[in-house]
C-alpha cells in the first residue's frame, strides 16, 4: 500500500473515505437481514434516513439565510435558498422509491414502525422553525428599501437581488407543498385514503396539510400584480 492509501483520520474504516464519512457508522443505522420483517424495510429506512439527511442541510441553509437577509447580504443567501430549495427536489423524488413497496407486503413493515409517523420528523420540525423568520427577515429588507411587497415585483429590475430573493422564498413554499403532496400521494397509493395512520390520524388530516403555506402574502401578491395591470 502507497503511503497516500494509508488512512491518517482518526475513526473507523480502512480509509480516509471511509473514516471521513463515517460509513461503518453510518451503514449500522439500517436493520439487518436479520431483524427484518421483511426485505423491502431497507428500502423503506433508505429513503426515510437520507431525506432526514437532506431535509438536515435544507434546514441549516434555511437558517443562515435567514442571519444573511438580516444583515442585508441578500446575494449569499440566495445561493443558500438555491441549496435548500434543490434539497427539496431530492427529498421528493426519492418518495418515488416508496412505490416500489407491495401495498399488502407494506402491511407487515407497518406492524413494526409503533406510533412512528411523518409528523415526527426531526427534519420538518426544524423547517417549521426557520421557515418563519426566514419571511420575517425578507419582509424587513424590503421595507428597509422602502418598498412594498408588490414594488418588489414592479420594481424588480432595480432591486435584482430582493427580486430573486422573494423568488427563493417562492420556490420554497413551493417545492415544500410538492413534496407534500407527492408524500399524501405515496400513503394514499400505499395504504389508502380512508384509513387511520400509525399515529392514529386519518390519512385524509394529511391531505388537507398540503394546502398549508409559509408564505400565503407571496401568492397573494400575484393577485395584485395582476390586478394592477389588467385592461380598463
Amino acid at each position: 500500500m502507497s503511503e497516500l492509501a494509508k488512512p491518517v483520520l482518526e475513526g473507523e474504516g480502512g480509509s480516509d473515505y471511509e473514516r471521513y464519512l463515517r460509513t461503518d457508522e453510518l451503514l449500522r443505522l439500517q436493520k439487518t437481514a436479520g431483524e427484518w420483517v421483511h426485505r423491502d424495510e431497507l428500502l423503506f429506512q433508505s429513503v426515510h434516513q437520507t431525506s432526514e439527511i437532506w431535509l438536515k442541510l435544507a434546514w441549516n441553509e434555511i437558517e443562515e439565510a435567514e442571519r444573511l437577509v438580516a444583515a442585508d447580504e441578500l446575494a449569499a443567501a440566495i445561493r443558500l435558498l438555491r441549496r435548500a430549495n434543490d434539497c427539496f427536489k431530492l427529498v421528493t423524488s426519492a418518495l418515488d422509491m416508496l412505490e416500489h413497496i407491495s401495498p399488502w407486503e407494506y402491511t407487515e413493515i407497518r406492524k413494526v414502525l409503533g406510533h412512528g409517523s411523518g409528523f415526527d420528523s426531526p427534519g420538518f420540525k426544524e423547517l417549521r422553525r426557520v421557515a418563519k423568520p426566514l419571511g420575517d427577515a425578507f419582509h424587513a429588507a424590503h421595507e428597509r428599501a422602502g418598498l412594498t411587497l408588490a414594488e418588489v415585483y414592479t420594481r424588480g429590475r432595480e432591486y435584482e437581488d430582493l427580486y430573486q430573493l422573494a423568488e427563493q422564498l417562492i420556490e420554497l413554499d413551493e417545492r415544500i407543498i410538492v413534496w407534500r403532496v407527492r408524500h399524501f400521494k405515496v400513503v394514499q397509493r400505499v395504504i389508502g385514503g380512508d384509513v387511520i395512520g400509525t399515529q392514529g390520524t386519518p390519512v385524509e388530516v394529511m391531505g388537507r396539510l398540503i394546502h398549508h403555506s409559509f408564505y400565503p402574502e407571496l401568492w397573494d401578491v400575484r393577485n395584485d400584480l395582476t390586478k394592477l395591470n389588467l385592461p380598463e
